[in-house]
């Protein structure tokens, strides 16, 4: 057995070697250590307290406290405040009660405490108290995202597991096995603290580090670990690759606009050039859903999307790609999706939209309804109507009839103000409206005339209509109801202008 001075030299050389060749500190950098009291992190500590003249960096211990298990949570930081005074660093404390938060998220136990703690993290580095925070994940601990990944369901980037740098967070340990920094330590006679949770197998991640991984180590490849550490390693390497290719054609077919991004169904599923994989103009390429090329990069503009436009947590899986694709090869027109992150997707024509929506308190403060209702006065003639909730003024004009301009051809546009009563109203539509226009036998749900134009229910929001003494006379694209038209016995008419503010 190797003495402890090779196993300490061993490791702190590993160790300084992944940090020079990934480039993850410079000389007078402001390292915080992430330290839960765990073994791991731990022996980070204790590996770069061996490393940081040689590094020329100020070490710091960085402590989040979850609340997740009472009493033992506190050890645990008392545990590492006294590590870091040992050592005579400062120590960066935070806590959270991490179960509430989930709840009131609604959101998986494990991914509200890992964005808590990493959003705690962040703000140590925008404070500048921190230039970098060293994290303690191992190789041990890549194996076993990639095969929970694997066992949930994933696609590249889920192959791709935990990545070495995350914004200030990098991770110089991945190489490094589990048992050899529990090694080091006890060689070093260093305590540490254990979390009881990591040996509750009723956890999926605790039953791939207690049973999948020592089964798979025993009866099928000794060296799994590092197979799967360098699968990730490849996955990543590739997904760089293939988003580089994303942002190209994001950037050539995916506009923004008011906070909606609008992608051309041709976009999404046309298929590879003739000659091979293009990311170029619709031009370039055949069409054909069966393209394999095209399914990938349409997949990869999906997520880049809703990436790019959520607001809040959530995971997009498989199917829900899926289901956004089958949306756009057959979906009706005015469907619409829910997605995790809060976004929803809907068909308009020949093309996705794609927005962020808000939650209920949000909505109401940034994005008000848009109701609105104005009396018209006709009575001297022609009025403009401001209505700032659409962004557009209405002009109604009063024309003479029978007319010989434009208006004698369209009628059907024309009211009769001899028939109107008051009072004469301009508002949105509401549930339950009705609308006979001209040429129709029948009234109808103003709704069902809505869907019959293919207007999505986005774009029916606040969708402006006439009442005559509370009938329903005019609707935005539409003929003007029936029994208010003008014809052959009327001897002036009124015409609705729309325009832009």
């Amino acid at each position: 057995m190797r003495n402890f001075s090779a196993v300490r030299s061993s490791l702190s050389s590993q160790l300084l070697r992944n940090l020079e060749e990934q480039s993850f500190v410079r000389p007078g950098d402001r390292v915080g250590v992430a330290v839960s009291g765990g073994a791991d992190s731990v022996a980070l500590l204790l590996l770069l307290l061996e490393l940081r003249s040689k590094l020329g960096i100020v070490l710091s211990v960085v402590h989040f406290n979850h609340k997740l298990r009472g009493r033992a949570s506190d050890a645990d930081e008392e545990f590492v405040a006294s590590l870091a005074a040992k050592y005579k660093l400062e120590f960066h404390s935070s806590s959270a009660d991490i179960a509430k938060k989930a709840k009131k998220e609604r959101a998986n136990l494990e991914d509200a405490a890992r964005r808590a703690r990493h959003d705690y993290f962040r703000s140590l580095a925008d404070a500048g108290a921190c230039t970098r925070i060293a994290v303690a994940h191992t190789a041990d601990d890549q194996a076993e995202t990639v095969l929970a990944h694997l066992l949930r369901g994933t696609g590249l980037a889920g192959l791709g597991g935990i990545h070495p740098l995350s914004g200030p967070i990098f991770r110089p340990l991945l190489p490094v096995r589990r048992a050899a920094l529990r090694t080091y330590l006890r060689r070093k006679k260093q305590g540490w603290r254990e979390d009881a949770t990591n040996r509750d197998t009723r956890r999926m991640r605790a039953r791939i580090r207690k049973k999948l991984l020592p089964l798979l180590e025993k009866q099928f490849q000794p060296a799994v670990v590092e197979h799967l550490a360098s699968l990730a390693n490849l996955a990543r390497e590739d997904e760089a690759f293939l988003d580089a290719l994303l942002e190209q054609r994001m950037a050539a077919a995916v506009p923004e606009r008011e906070g909606e991004v609008h992608l051309a169904l041709a976009d999404l599923l046309a298929a590879r050039a003739k000659n091979g994989f293009s990311t170029g103009s619709r031009e370039s390429t055949e069409y054909s859903e069966q393209n394999h090329g095209s399914a990938a990069m349409g997949k990869r503009m999906v997520r880049g999307i809703v990436e790019r436009l959520k607001k809040r947590s959530g995971q997009l899986s498989a199917s829900h790609v899926e289901a956004v694709l089958e949306l756009a090869r057959g979906g009706r027109n005015g469907s619409s999706l829910s997605l995790p992150g809060g976004i929803e997707v809907r068909k308009d024509r020949e093309a996705l939209v794609f927005r962020a929506m808000r939650n209920a308190e949000t909505n109401r403060a940034a994005n008000p309804p848009r109701e609105f209702s104005y009396d018209i006065d006709l009575s001297r003639g022609a009025q403009d109507v401001r209505v700032p909730e659409l962004g557009c003024v209405f002009r109604f004009r009063v024309i003479d009839w029978p007319s010989e301009g434009e208006e004698n051809k369209n009628r059907e546009m024309v009211l009769d103000p001899e028939r109107l009563r008051s009072p004469l109203v301009l508002r949105n539509w509401r549930a339950g409206d009705r609308l006979r226009p001209s040429g129709h036998q029948n009234a109808h749900k103003l709704k069902r005339l809505l869907n019959e134009k293919h207007i999505s229910r986005w774009e029916r929001e606040g969708w402006p209509v006439l009442t005559s003494g509370g009938v329903l006379v005019w609707a935005r694209g539409f003929a003007v109801a029936t029994d208010f038209a003008a014809d052959e016995r009327t001897r002036s008419g009124i015409v609705i202008a729309e325009e832009k503010l």
